[in-house]
C-alpha cells in the first residue's frame, strides 16, 4: 500500500473559500463530490443527513479496515455531519436556520422535493436574499422532472452506452458514474462563478445542473458530430472516429495504447517500428487518410509491434516522443501516479481517526488544499451544529408554505 502524504506537511495558509458556509442537503455522489472539492478549498461544509444517513454509507463492499464504505469515504472528507429529520418540526426549524446562515445551499432532491419543507430556493431566498442555491437533478426541472436521476440511466439515455463497448458487442456503461462526477464538477464551477458574482454585486442566485445536461456537454465531440455535422456516432471499441492510430494495439504480450495524433508523431512511430516508408506512403499521408484507411494501416503496425513486449515498446516510444501507455489496473495506476511525483494519496484527518484518501487534483501555489477532517460518522457533529443554530436568525413565524 502506498503511504499517504500527511496533511501536516502542507502550510496552514488561508484557503480560497475560508469563511464560506455550505449547507449540504445532497446525497450519494454528484452533490457530495462537489461539496468535498469546495471543502478542500476551505469552505465549511455542513452535511445534513436523515436518521438513516447518506445512502453511500451502506454501499459495500469494499470497505476500509474499520468497516466504513470506501465509496462514502471517497467523497465526504472535510465535512461535518448533522442528523436532521425534516419531518420533525424542531429539526426542520434547525434546517431552515442553517439555510438562513449559509452562503451556499446545495441539494439533489427530486425537483420540487424541498418545497413542502420551505427549503426550496424561493423559500430560502425570503430569509437569505444573498444565498447561492444549487440544485442538481437527473433530467432537469421541466419535462424530465419526474424521471429518476441515476447515472446509469443517463448513460443509457444520453447515448454514451451506444458508444461504449466492442463494435460487434453489447453497449456498456463506463467504469465510473461519469455523469454524476461531471455534474458535480459543473456544480462546483457554477457555485464558484456565483460567489464571484456575489462578491461584485451582493446578489445571490439559483443554479441548476443536471446529469443529462452534463452528459450533453461532456460527450463533447460525439454530441457535436450530430449537432454540427448530422452524424450519429457509433460504437467503435477503443478506436477513435477521427484519429488513427489512437487505440489499443497488440504487442508480443499485452495491448498498448498508442496515440499518434499528428504527422510528426506518426513519422516518429514509423521510425521506432522500423517501417519509415509508411510515413511517406501516400495512402497514409495525413490523419484523414490514415483514419479512412485504418484497416489497411493497422495490420502493418501490428506486425512490427508483435516483435516486442508492451513494456519494451513503452520505453522506446517514450524516448522517441510518441504518446503511448500500458493498460493498468487501478492499483498500477495509483502506483504510477506516485512514481511520477503526483502524490495521489493523502492522509485525511489526524490522530487515530486519520484515513487515506485521494488528493484533490488542483495544485495551488499559495492556497493549497487541506485535509483536516476525516469523513464524518453519521451525526458526529450534531450537538455542535445544533448549539450553533440554537439562536435563531429567522422569524419563528416564517413557516413553510406561508408565502
Amino acid at each position: 500500500m502506498i503511504s499517504p502524504t500527511p496533511s501536516t506537511a502542507q502550510p496552514l495558509s488561508a484557503r480560497p473559500l475560508d469563511g464560506i458556509v455550505i449547507a449540504d442537503f445532497s446525497r450519494v455522489l454528484a452533490g457530495p463530490y462537489a461539496t468535498m472539492l469546495l471543502a478542500d478549498m476551505g469552505a465549511e461544509v455542513i452535511k445534513v443527513e436523515s436518521p438513516s444517513g447518506d445512502d453511500t454509507r451502506s454501499w459495500v463492499p469494499p470497505v476500509r479496515p474499520d468497516g466504513v464504505s470506501t465509496y462514502y469515504s471517497g467523497i465526504n472528507r472535510n465535512k461535518k455531519s448533522v442528523v436532521l429529520d425534516l419531518r420533525n418540526a424542531g429539526d426542520l426549524a434547525a434546517a431552515r436556520e442553517l439555510a438562513a446562515r449559509a452562503d451556499v445551499v446545495i441539494e439533489n432532491f427530486k425537483p420540487g422535493g424541498l418545497r413542502k419543507f420551505g427549503l426550496d430556493y424561493a423559500s430560502v431566498k425570503e430569509f437569505n436574499e444573498s444565498v447561492i442555491y444549487c440544485s442538481i437533478s437527473g433530467f432537469g426541472t421541466a419535462g424530465g422532472a419526474s424521471l429518476p436521476g441515476y447515472d446509469l440511466i443517463v448513460q443509457a439515455m444520453s447515448g454514451l452506452m451506444s458508444l461504449t463497448g466492442d463494435s460487434k458487442g453489447e453497449p456498456y456503461r463506463a467504469g465510473i458514474s461519469v455523469f454524476d462526477v461531471m455534474a458535480g464538477l459543473h456544480s462546483t464551477i457554477g457555485i464558484l462563478a456565483a460567489l464571484r458574482h456575489r462578491d461584485r454585486t451582493g446578489e445571490g442566485q439559483n443554479i441548476e445542473t443536471s446529469l443529462m445536461a452534463s452528459a450533453m456537454s461532456g460527450l463533447v465531440n460525439q454530441t457535436s458530430a450530430y449537432v454540427a455535422g448530422g452524424v450519429t456516432p457509433f460504437r467503435m471499441g477503443n478506436a477513435h472516429p477521427s484519429l488513427f492510430p489512437y487505440e489499443a494495439l497488440p504487442t508480443k504480450d499485452d495491448d498498448l495504447i498508442i496515440t499518434a495524433g499528428n504527422n510528426t508523431q506518426f513519422r516518429k512511430l514509423c521510425a521506432v517500428l522500423d517501417v519509415p516508408h509508411l510515413a511517406d506512403d501516400e495512402r497514409f499521408a495525413d490523419n484523414a487518410s490514415r483514419t479512412l484507411r485504418r484497416e489497411e494501416l493497422r495490420p502493418l503496425l501490428v506486425e512490427r509491434l508483435k516483435t516486442r513486449t508492451a513494456e519494451e515498446w513503452f520505453g522506446k516510444l517514450n524516448e522517441a516522443g510518441v504518446p503511448n501507455g500500458p493498460i493498468n489496473t487501478i492499483k498500477q495506476g495509483v502506483e504510477y501516479a506516485q512514481k511520477l511525483g503526483l502524490k495521489p494519496v493523502v492522509q485525511v484527518g489526524t490522530g487515530a481517526k486519520a484515513v487515506p484518501g485521494v488528493r484533490n487534483p488542483i495544485t495551488f501555489s499559495a492556497t493549497p488544499a487541506r485535509y483536516d477532517l476525516a469523513p464524518p460518522e453519521l451525526g458526529e457533529h450534531t450537538d455542535e451544529i445544533r448549539a450553533w443554530l440554537a439562536i435563531a436568525t429567522i422569524p419563528t413565524s416564517s413557516t413553510p408554505g406561508e408565502r
